[in-house]
């Protein structure tokens, strides 16, 4: 009998004890699952090479971004090829999932720490008779956060995630730089390519009339060698020009983040590059640039973010408390208890050392904004003064092109009139072709400075192209 009386409460002991295992898969049934997302290079490099500009994706979403009345009728230009960089760009694809994890841990620390779950249990060898002499029970361990420490490391997460936002910003900008510079290479060389083809033309031409003046006893052979290294001169500028187009395509195409031979056959527009200049930025345009660049966005977030962590630092040499109710049945008794613990003693440390070194990052960060809005203060000034060189540059060119072409008009009179003869003519042509290289090269020099310029305020000249950076914080896919 005394047998079967001890087994029956080591049966309900068991079947009390089982309820905990239960509960414990009930709530690891909720849990995330690990997915494996393995990287395959073949595979990846595959895709690479099957960028195009058919791309369904690609053109929908240039068509969801792009400018009011903006049209790919006339080739893709700047605008259009930007949105195609801000699709494909590998660059924006990091800065994009920087932003991601930043976010993520904005998640992380909001969450408020788990209470514990304890199950005591234990066997009393010399329980009295008729007593049982199983121990079990069921504790809490409930951690509190004391002094604002979650907010403050829920600030530090927010403004950490606000400077990778930002960073986005300044990595499109990055991207949409090099686009315009590797744009403007290849315009220049188609430009500078059929000048000098024309050049080419004129100067062997002359130099065939030469030869046969030569043969007459017209011309000198120092003449004839002088026309033939001009004809040499410009063949050489004619390939130094395709080889500029050649690696201004490369960069073009590596600026998108596309093959080079998807641009094979692509129509490219420079409307660009031909309309007319923008005006100078104003001060109060450098002003609010300098204000709202996206890299000092990114750059004062941070900082505020220092800051939090140091609030945060401060706030740790409070200690968190950790409340533990629980029962007890012990020996045929039932027992409740509440304790506190997990108060750490000040007596070693008050948090000196963590608290010194986020003054020293917050300094730091401090420092890191000052010298960056210094930097762009200096590159703007410095922006502002190559395109006022520029300009003038420019106006000289233009009056030379001017200049040559008034005397071609002369030369061509005369020639008509019998004064002057096919010679004079070609020469004066020749004239004007260089001028019109000089000219070309000064406008060139004008549009690196409104490049240097946006680069500078890290916002477009031209307002209809203001909205550039608006879709870069989607990602396109």
């Amino acid at each position: 009998m005394h047998l079967n009386h001890a087994a029956e409460p080591a049966r309900s002991v068991i079947r009390r004890v089982l309820w905990a295992p239960l509960l414990l898969l009930v709530l690891v049934a909720g849990c995330a699952h690990y997915e494996p997302q393995p990287l395959v290079p073949a595979a990846l490099a595959s895709s690479f090479e099957a960028r195009s500009f058919t791309d369904a994706g690609l053109l929908r979403y240039v068509g969801q971004h792009a400018a009011a009345g903006s049209s790919r009728a006339n080739g893709w230009n700047l605008s259009t090829l930007t949105l195609a960089a801000f699709y494909f760009s590998p660059d924006l694809d990091v800065a994009r999932a920087r932003w991601g994890s930043a976010r993520a841990a904005e998640v992380t620390a909001g969450q408020r720490p788990n209470p514990v779950l304890q199950l005591p249990f234990g066997y009393n060898s010399s329980a009295a008779a008729g007593t049982s002499p199983y121990l079990y029970g069921l504790a809490l361990d409930i951690p509190i956060e004391t002094a604002g420490k979650r907010g403050y490391r829920v600030a530090r997460a927010g403004q950490l995630s606000d400077a990778a936002q930002a960073q986005i910003g300044a990595v499109a900008w990055q991207v949409r730089d090099r686009l315009r510079s590797a744009l403007l290479d290849l315009y220049t060389a188609d430009r500078e390519g059929a000048i000098y083809r024309q050049q080419a033309s004129l100067q062997q031409r002359i130099l065939t009339l030469m030869e046969q003046r030569l043969r007459l006893g017209a011309a000198s052979g120092p003449e004839v060698a002088l026309a033939r290294a001009n004809w040499a001169r410009t063949r050489i500028g004619t390939a130094q020009a395709a080889s500029r187009a050649q690696a201004a395509r490369a960069a073009v195409a590596s600026a998108i983040g596309v093959p080079l031979d998807a641009l094979d056959n692509l129509a490219i527009g420079f409307d660009t590059f031909d309309q007319a200049l923008p005006g100078e930025p104003d001060a109060e345009v450098r002003r609010q640039a300098l204000v709202n660049r996206a890299d000092l966005r990114a750059a004062l977030a941070t900082y505020e973010a220092s800051q939090a962590a140091l609030q945060l630092e401060i706030a740790r040499q409070y200690p968190d408390i950790h409340i533990g109710p629980g029962y007890t049945f012990d020996a045929g008794q039932n027992k409740f208890s509440l304790s506190v613990s997990g108060i750490s003693l000040p007596v070693f440390n008050r948090n000196e050392g963590p608290i010194a070194e986020a003054q020293a990052r917050r300094k730091e960060a401090a420092a890191q904004f000052t010298a960056l809005q210094a930097q762009a203060i200096v590159a703007t000034e410095q922006a502002v003064q190559a395109y006022r060189s520029a300009q003038a540059l420019l106006t000289l060119g233009e009056g030379l092109q001017t200049a040559a072409e008034r005397a071609l008009r002369s030369a061509g009179q005369a020639f008509d009139s019998g004064e002057t003869d096919r010679l004079a003519l070609l020469a004066a042509q020749s004239s004007v072709e260089a001028s019109r290289l000089a000219r070309t090269q000064a406008w060139v020099a004008v549009q690196r400075a409104v490049g240097q310029s946006e680069n500078a305020l890290q916002r477009p000249l031209d307002a209809a192209d203001a909205q550039v950076l608006r879709p870069v914080m989607e990602s396109p896919l």
